[in-house]
């Protein structure tokens, strides 16, 4: 059992970089296996809504699992929790505020998850909206985000606020741009589709849409982002631009006084956004 740890002045610090395997999951899910720095076949999942493909993962790459960080409480990322406690006796960490399966250390902002003989620590983020509990883990240049970012987009707001779900955007948005964005959906071609229609000239994110279909024709994830082009392409993470105020303003046929007003108008369009199959194809979006 791997077993939380305060750090101290004689642990080595934690190594900066990971490796990350992405376990598929249902349509669209990914399951994020963190390898641990000082013991490289010994990993911590992240959201496992399921645990058959964890296991077998484990099982065929000879992986040890040491722990698991769950961001929300929603079934396709907390379902295969209790199967893999199972198998593994390991630590479940998880938001204070919501129920997650597996007795989890409660976390909330400013804690630090500190795994020493992994070699691993994370700082523990508030960030609600999609969920009213909903956190993610900071560290190693990885960002843990769950459900709130997701490459090109956000989260619905099924139980926290457009202010809420503004300024959790918006913290996210400080970490250094290198930073390797880890969401749980492949959203990001159908979030591109919007974005494009938002920001039809924004060079960055055509060129990006022609990287994520090469990769989705090859069969391969989309992810992880960067937060440095999260905050060229993602209108979600560029409220205060002209364009997409402007944008947001035209389509709402009125003037929008904040923020938090562009965003409400934003997320309002993009739940009632369903992408023709050209755009999903990519053809109008890559010709000039």
């Amino acid at each position: 059992m791997v077993t939380p740890q305060t750090a101290s002045p004689r642990n080595a610090p934690p190594a900066v970089g990971l490796r990350v395997t992405p376990v598929s999951a249902f349509a669209d899910n990914y399951i994020w296996l963190i390898h641990a720095p000082n013991l490289p076949k010994w990993v911590v999942a992240v959201d496992p809504g399921d645990a058959k493909p964890v296991l077998k993962t484990l099982r065929d790459q000879q992986l040890q699992l040491g722990g698991i960080f769950i961001t929300h409480h929603h079934a396709d990322h907390v379902g295969g929790v209790l199967e893999l406690l199972n198998h593994y006796d390991v630590p479940v960490f998880g938001p204070a505020t919501e129920t997650i399966p597996g007795h989890p250390q409660r976390l909330a902002d400013g804690h630090k998850v500190t795994l020493i003989e992994l070699g691993l620590e994370f700082d523990v983020l508030d960030i609600p909206g999609h969920t009213a509990g909903h956190i993610a883990y900071l560290g190693h240049g990885s960002l843990f985000c769950g459900d709130t970012l997701f490459s090109a987009g956000c989260g619905r707001l099924f139980e926290g606020t457009a202010e809420q779900m503004t300024a959790s955007l918006a913290r996210l948005s400080t970490p250094p741009e290198h930073t390797q964005v880890y969401c749980t959906h492949e959203y990001t071609i159908s979030n591109l589709c919007f974005a494009l229609t938002v920001e039809p000239d924004n060079q960055a994110t055509r060129h990006y849409f022609q990287h994520a279909q090469a990769l989705r024709s090859q069969g391969q994830p989309t992810l992880p982002s960067s937060l440095k082009t999260e905050l060229q392409i993602n209108p979600f993470m560029r409220l205060n631009q002209p364009s997409i105020k402007d944008a947001a303003a035209k389509h709402a046929e009125k003037a929008l006084d904040s923020a938090v007003d562009v965003f409400t108008v934003l997320r309002t369009w993009k739940d009632h956004f369903t992408p023709s199959p050209a755009q999903m194809s990519a053809g109008q979006w890559i010709t000039d």
